[in-house]
This record gives structure tokens, sequence and C-alpha cells, in this order.
């Protein structure tokens, strides 16, 4: 993370640092969020505790791209063979996180306090990172986690990996070992929201997307390893018989999400470097958005690609929080290509709610582009696709959030095959010289 910083340092215009002390309630969430989608910010003073923070490390689509190596035309071939052919990082003896160990006080970590219903503080950049029961891989997935004291915190566990690691330890009456490791390389973070199949490390993809630079280290309470550059990793336990209430907690929306018993974390130690820096990621922020979405942007494109011949581009957008709205680019050659395109989107992603498939002419990126495709492309009776009662994301305050349901809406917005793709064309105005005169 700290090299990352550097080198971002150097672009103008990308990094903030802020000397004077800043309060972790309210005051430094309103600076991040005053600089969201912006530059880097350091905040070198936090009131309470002894550490620097750092946020906005994947506030923009940019900076994603210089962290993983690749650029907006690449990154969905860099994230999928990142996702199929992931690298073990290298394990070492000792690593900079190994500088210090100590008890764990969650009291001291500047932990902020974000929005004014939250629930409390919350660890907003935390690599959740733990072994399954048989010992045979480990998974390593991004979680918000509640400090509830010196050595707790409530951790929201959606159903996927970390879930099944956890509802297996509890089976067998067994607290499951975990390590939090907080304050990495964006491509770590990147890797870690990839979507690999279940079995597979996250921490090969986060070393795959680094080209094979990642090294970890061995925990010492838990059986588990971790980046050996991270600032901060607790070790601890997620408890097999203990839950607590979880929330408010603003997620992706912008709106708080429902209160649910969750369950706890109950830390034994803590290993860091010295001067460690704590990172955090303002929730519903920009870069909340693009580290939840962008990743899941390679999948869907990868399998789009797989239902049309040709896809030109996959956008989750920021207006649709990264997680509800799509657009998709494919340079269409049958009709009913478009209509593929949007099962496909939405197979290849639950959590997708409204999508519109555009032509290769449509930027994914300009909406204004976008809605001008469906008000000259679309006829509601034939090209509006609905689905009632799918599985969809419990982040939507408008869906069923209890039992997962909500109505998805596909909108092709493409050029119909049997008419004239030049009544579809934009009128364009000859290139001209100096002089005005028509050039050509």
């Amino acid at each position: 993370m700290r090299s990352f910083i550097e080198a971002e340092k150097a672009i103008p215009g990308n990094f903030l640092e802020f000397e004077d002390e800043v309060s972790p309630t309210y005051e430094a969430p309103a600076l991040m969020k005053d600089h969201d989608g912006g530059p880097v910010v350091m905040f070198r003073k936090v009131s309470g505790s002894e550490f620097a923070v750092a946020g906005g490390l994947c506030g923009n689509r940019d900076r994603i791209f210089r962290a993983i190596g690749t650029d907006r035309e690449g990154y969905y071939k860099s994230l999928i063979d990142a996702v199929n052919r992931p690298i073990p990082p290298k394990i070492v003896e000792e690593g900079p996180v190994n500088e210090v160990r100590e008890k764990p006080d969650l009291d001291k970590l500047p932990a902020f306090l974000h929005y004014e219903k939250d629930a409390g503080r919350y660890i907003t950049a935390g690599l959740v990172i733990a072994r399954g029961t048989d010992g045979k891989f480990q998974n390593a997935s991004m979680h918000r986690l509640l400090v509830l004291g010196k050595d707790r915190l409530a951790i929201r566990i959606v159903p996927r990996h970390l879930y099944a690691l956890h509802e297996e330890a509890k089976k067998r009456g067994e607290d499951l070992q975990v390590a939090i490791a907080i304050g990495l390389h964006p491509a770590v973070l990147v890797g870690a929201n990839a979507g690999p199949k279940f079995g597979v490390d996250e921490l090969g993809v986060g070393n795959a997307l680094l080209g094979g630079r990642l090294e970890v280290v061995k925990c010492k309470h838990v059986s588990v390893t971790v980046p050996a550059e991270a600032e901060i990793v607790l070790e601890g336990v997620i408890k097999c018989d203990e839950e607590v209430p979880e929330g408010p907690f603003v997620d992706l929306t912008g709106t708080y999400d429902i209160v649910r018993k969750q369950p706890v974390v109950e830390v034994v130690s803590m290993m860091r470097r010295k001067g460690a820096i704590f990172q955090s990621i303002l929730p519903g922020g920009a870069e909340h958005k693009l580290l939840m979405g962008l990743p899941k942007e390679a999948r869907m494109y990868d399998a789009i690609s797989r239902a049309v011949p040709e896809v030109r581009g996959v956008r989750l957008t920021l207006g649709g929080s990264c997680w509800f709205h799509a657009v998709v680019s494919i340079k269409k050659q049958s009709e009913g290509d478009g209509k593929n395109a949007l099962m496909a989107a939405f197979g290849s992603n639950p959590s997708v709610k409204h999508v519109v498939v555009v032509d290769e002419d449509i930027d994914v990126d300009n909406m204004e582009e976008v809605e001008w495709a469906i008000a000259t492309r679309v006829q509601g009776d034939g090209d509006i696709i609905i689905v009632k009662g799918a599985r969809g994301s419990t982040l939507d305050p408008s869906s069923d959030q209890v039992r997962y349901l909500t109505s998805k809406v596909g909108i092709d917005a493409t050029i119909p095959w049997d008419k004239p793709r030049e009544k579809f064309e934009r009128a364009r105005i000859p290139p001209r010289d100096r002089q005005g005169r028509t050039k050509g």
C-alpha cells in the first residue's frame, strides 16, 4: 500500500494530505466525502489514535487500472486471467507486518463513525482471511466490522464463501479461525472481490494482478497466511455460538442497510508495522462502489461473451451503486443478440436489477448516449423484458430483503435488425479546415 501511495503522490492532483488533527466521528468521513472519487486522502493525525489513516485508494477507475497494471480496454482480460490462473503467493518467514506484536485494543484503532444513524465505529477496509476446517484452502473476502469493544467485533456475512466456512465450523461446534488484514495494496482488494470459485484463495488472484509480487507470512495464533506488507493484522475467531445485532450501516446505495443478527469476532492478538497506516473506505462512496462492482464487470463480460459473438463493454454504473444497473455494449450480428445479452447479464450477476443493452456506437460511460439509445431504438412492447420474483440483493430497499426477491427489467436498446441502420445514425457535420471549407 505504501509504495502505491508514493506512486500516486507523483501524479498531480492524486494525493491530498491533512496535517491538522481530525475527529474520527463524522469529521474525517465528511472530508472523505468532500473528495469522493478524487485523490487518495491521508489524515496524519486522528483524535484518540496513534495511527494515520489513508482512504480513496480505489476511488476512481483509472487509479484501479494503475494498481492492476491495465487500462479501460484491457481490464476485463486482466481480471478474467487472474481469476482463472491465480498465482499462490510466496510464503516468507518475516515481513513488515511482524514488526510489532501486541494485545488487541480496538478502541485505539481510528475506525470512523461515518453517518449519524450508524450503529457505531466501523472497520471498512478489512480483508477477512479464513481456512476451511479441512485445512486444504483459505478464503479471503471483505466484510464490514462493527467495533464492539477492545477485542470484539460484529461481522456482516452474506451467504457466500465465508458464510459457508462459518456454517461448516458451526456444525462441528467450532469457532472459525480468521485473520483480518488492514492496509493492503489495491490489487489485493480487487482480487478479493473478483469472485473466483469456492476453494480458490483470493490472495492468489490478487497476486496474479500484482504480477507475482505478493508475499505472505504465517500467523502465530491462527492457521492462515496474510500479506507480509499489510499494515495491521488482527488474529481471532468467528464465534460459533454468539450473534449480536449488526447495523444500521450505510451500504452501496447510500441508504441504511437493515439490522440483522450477525456473528461475533473475538480478537486474540494484533501484529502490525511500525507507524502503521490504517486504511478506511467511505461507506456508499465511489471507492466502495468500484471495489465491489468493477471486478463483477469482468465476470459479466466473460459470461455475456459466451452468449453473443462480440461484447464491446460492460459497465456497472455509479448511479446504480455499481451493483443494480448495468449497461452492455455489443456488436449486434443478428436479431435476438440483444435479448441473449440481457439474459446472460442477469445470469452472471444476481444482484443486477436493470440492464440496458446498446450497440457499439454508444459509449457505456455516457449516460446521455445510453438514454438517447433508449429513446430512439426501443419499443416497450417488444424490447423490454420483465422478470418477477428473481433472486436479487438485500441491499435494495425496494426488494423483499428477507427472501432476497426482486423484479428485474431488461431493455434491448439495439437497432432493430429489420430496419435500415442509417435511420438510427446520428447526424454529423463534416470536418472543415481553418478557412471553413469542407475537407476531402
